[in-house]
């Protein structure tokens, strides 16, 4: 009887990038298939060259076209990391609500709202 060996989970981080050997293996899956398409473009041209001419000169455009575009594919790099969610901007300080006061020619203090009514009366004649 045969004991199994017990792996650690890993748990894949969502803002993490891709392992170096995942990118690698990856790229190389996508170029092995592009050549193979373009394997199967060529194998159709020479068989399609004397049957239907159009598309044996498509399939050779293909199969001249694929390389050049796998190769650019293979080669474009590392996939871009994804940004981070944007941070909550910094909590604005508090505000401290000051009631201003006025100094009268007499030097006595008065409150915004004794001033208001001040002026109000000296607008309307009375003193």
């Amino acid at each position: 009887m045969t004991r199994k060996q017990h792996q650690p989970e890993v748990f894949r981080i969502t803002g993490a990038r891709q392992g170096l050997q995942e990118d690698v293996r990856g790229r190389q899956r996508r170029y092995v298939i592009s050549m193979l398409v373009r394997t199967l473009a060529v194998i159709l041209t020479v068989v399609l060259w004397n049957v239907e001419r159009p598309l044996a000169v498509a399939t050779l455009v293909i199969g001249l076209i694929l390389p050049y575009i796998a190769v650019v594919i293979a080669n474009a790099g590392r996939e871009n990391a994804p940004s981070a969610p944007p941070a909550a901007p910094p909590p604005e300080p508090p505000q401290r609500a000051v009631e201003g006061s006025r100094v009268t020619k007499a030097g006595d203090r008065t409150t915004p709202d004794d001033a208001d009514r001040a002026s109000n009366e000296a607008a309307s004649g009375r003193s």
